[in-house]
């Protein structure tokens, strides 16, 4: 019978969330996290930073008696099971429209019926939008997935990279939503201890992947329309968190805090009907050469 160890990955959690928000806090500089404990999680929001217009790092761990639709739509055999998942999960919006928003999770799921054994996986990931496009930083960001991967075999790293540019994608838009990194789901084929030690190894990596690009572009100067084209991109985000995003509907389905689940939303964003950027404007380089799938190593 597999041995899963539900406390460690608790633990690992919400360590990860104090880390996360202790790095986060400290390359703001102005502003920290505001804790909201709600029972089965606790949400942490910053507002207003100096670097951060909006940022969120959640933890959770909910529990049910049945498995919610979004669940069991693409594991049938999970239907009649109760469960935990427990996960961290955020999203960084920065002021400067030259520092891109990022995405992390990691979660961990447990499903269990009497008499049987329990089916258990891990999953999560991490994804970069930038606003205007950089090589560097998109080179940066893909080096730290992949050497976070490279000790779990060769293989892993363009397995996951290649699920990421599949799994952010607006299929109404017929565009990806950034430049992509790491995505996986239903990840038990390595055995409980080796999984749950390559979800450690991809939380841990974010800092290290997301904190340089931050540095590097703080202090960029814009102007209204860099804001403006900012406000204008993260509508897609929006798109795809309601439309698309599995973590969403699933939060929503199992009873979780709408508040903390929404916490992703940016605080301003907006939609402008059928607008296109100029030919050969720093705005068309984005869609041209950066959202496409590609190599950045």
């Amino acid at each position: 019978m597999t041995t899963i160890d539900i406390a460690a990955v608790k633990t690992f959690l919400l360590g990860l969330q104090d880390q996360i928000c202790a790095g986060l806090a400290a390359a703001d500089g102005g502003a920290d996290f505001v804790e909201d404990n709600w029972g089965r999680g606790r949400s942490r929001v910053l507002v207003d930073g100096a670097v951060f217009e909006k940022g969120g790092v959640n933890f959770s761990h909910v529990q049910g008696d049945a498995m919610p639709a979004s669940a069991t739509a693409h594991r049938p055999e999970l239907a009649g099971r109760s469960f935990q998942a427990m996960g961290v999960s955020l999203v960084m919006h920065p002021q400067n429209p030259y520092v891109p928003t990022s995405h992390a999770n990691v979660r961990f799921f447990v499903a269990e019926k009497p008499g049987e054994e329990p089916v258990w996986w891990f999953g999560g990931g991490y994804d970069l939008t930038p606003y205007y496009g950089f090589e560097e930083d998109c080179r940066h960001w893909h080096a730290t997935a992949q050497s976070a991967c490279a000790p779990f075999g060769e293989d892993v790293y363009p397995r996951f990279k290649k699920w990421c540019d599949e799994y952010f994608y607006l299929k109404h838009r017929d565009e990806a939503r950034g430049v992509g990194g790491l995505f996986f789901d239903d990840l038990n084929e390595w055995g409980f201890d080796r999984c749950f030690a390559f979800m450690r190894a991809v939380g841990e990596s974010y800092l290290d992947a997301y904190l340089p690009i931050v540095q590097r572009r703080r202090d960029t100067e814009f102007g209204e329309r860099e804001r403006q084209f900012q406000l204008y991109r993260r509508g897609r985000y929006v798109e795809f968190n309601l439309v698309f995003d599995r973590g969403t509907l699933f939060g929503l389905q199992s009873g979780g805090r709408t508040e903390s689940i929404l916490m992703s939303m940016p605080p301003l964003v907006r939609w402008e009907y059928n607008w296109q950027p100029e030919a050969d404007s720093p705005e068309a380089a984005l869609a041209r050469d950066f959202l496409p799938a590609r190599d950045w190593l």
